[in-house]
């Protein structure tokens, strides 16, 4: 008799250990329902999800070792996966994003990235999944709205949907996102104001807004993200003055302000700080170029390029660090060229079309 009660003991066990062990058919139910709004016709990578078990061989679907809950879903367009190279080619999907996805209420990452042909718009529900810490949707056809309550993803360190069609404004919820450390919005049809208080984003390192049609004023309480080294607010329809506070920043390493509206002067700030890659080109930038160069100057780039500068080229540009490359072309410079490093190895074009400009490598004074 113990040993019939023994053998049924083990066979309970084992059954129970292989359903743990399994996903749960909520989660599974709710990839095929993902699964079922996307059309993949090149490289089979869906093939592998069959079975009951969601967890294991389902391609781009990982879990949680204790709960067996899907945790992850990683499908990217541009691989190096054996499935891409065998194809020679990248991958092409249409369809769009389920709202399915919101129940899998685990899901910690979330990456449907590079596929050029997934339109629809970002779940709103997607808001509701509280241990999200990635959303990548870069690279597809993806239109519409950022959720309104995005916010709410308070654990959230990635949110890339560039290269995509997504309109309306940056929600202002964003900046409720503490734990942010990664923001790429480019290359989409936002447009509006950025948040005035974007600087409550502590954490971000990245913050790339380019090729949208932002408006008004760059906040200046982006200084405060003290962690901050790459900003591209390039090729929008920003306006005001720089503030003189970004020069202050401790790693702001580049800092595109490209192609905008933006007036007012230089500050001096800007030219004396740990800023390496300094773009402000295209814009409607007055005054004189600040005379305060000086060895923590140090410019892998620095494009001045089609504003409105006036006066001499400051003498105490030969006394930064390095300069690589400069153009102050299309401006109202005048005056002679300073002679010695970085001059002796610039072309003219980086000098053309400004009032009265001299000296190698242009005419002689």
């Amino acid at each position: 008799m113990g040993s019939v009660v023994l053998f049924l003991t083990l066979t309970l066990l084992a059954v129970s250990s292989s359903t743990v062990k399994s996903c749960p058919p909520s989660d599974r139910a709710a990839l095929l329902a993902f699964k079922a709004a996307l059309h993949e016709p090149y490289l089979g990578i869906f093939n592998s999800w069959t079975g009951s078990d969601c967890c294991h061989n389902w391609y781009g679907v990982s879990c949680d070792p204790e709960t067996h809950r899907v945790a992850d879903i990683n499908l990217r367009g541009e691989s190096e996966d054996p499935i891409f190279e065998r194809a020679h080619r990248t991958g092409y999907m249409t369809g769009y994003i389920s709202p399915a996805i919101c129940k899998l209420t685990r899901l910690s990452s979330f990456t449907v990235a590079d596929w050029k042909g997934i339109s629809g718009e970002i779940p709103d529900c997607i808001t509701s999944l509280p241990f999200l810490r990635i959303l990548d949707l870069i690279g597809n056809k993806i239109s519409g709205d950022i959720p309104a309550d995005i916010g709410r993803l308070t654990r959230l360190t990635v949110l890339n949907v560039a290269d995509n069609l997504i309109s309306g404004t940056i929600p202002p919820s964003i900046t409720n996102i503490s734990s942010l450390m990664h923001l790429d919005l480019r290359n989409n049809k936002l447009w509006g104001e950025i948040p005035r208080n974007f600087g409550r984003l502590r954490m971000l390192s990245r913050a790339l807004l380019s090729r949208n049609h932002l408006s008004g004023q760059i906040p200046s309480s982006i200084s405060k993200i003290y962690r901050l080294a790459d900003l591209d607010l390039s090729l929008n329809s920003l306006s005001g003055p720089i503030p003189d506070s970004l020069g202050r920043m401790s790693v702001l390493g580049n800092l595109n302000l490209d192609g905008n509206k933006i007036s007012g002067t230089i500050p001096a700030s800007l030219l004396n700080s740990r800023i390496s890659n300094l773009n402000l080109s295209k814009n409607a930038i007055q005054g004189q170029i600040p005379d305060v160069f000086g060895p923590r100057s140090y410019f892998t780039a620095l494009d001045l390029a089609y504003n409105n500068l006036k006066g001499p080229i400051p003498k105490s540009i030969i006394s930064a660090s390095y300069v690589g490359h400069l153009d102050l072309s299309h401006n109202h410079l005048c005056g002679p060229i300073p002679a010695g490093s970085p001059f002796d190895h610039l072309e003219a074009s980086s000098f053309v079309y400004n009032d009265c400009l001299c000296g190698k490598p242009l005419k002689a004074c």
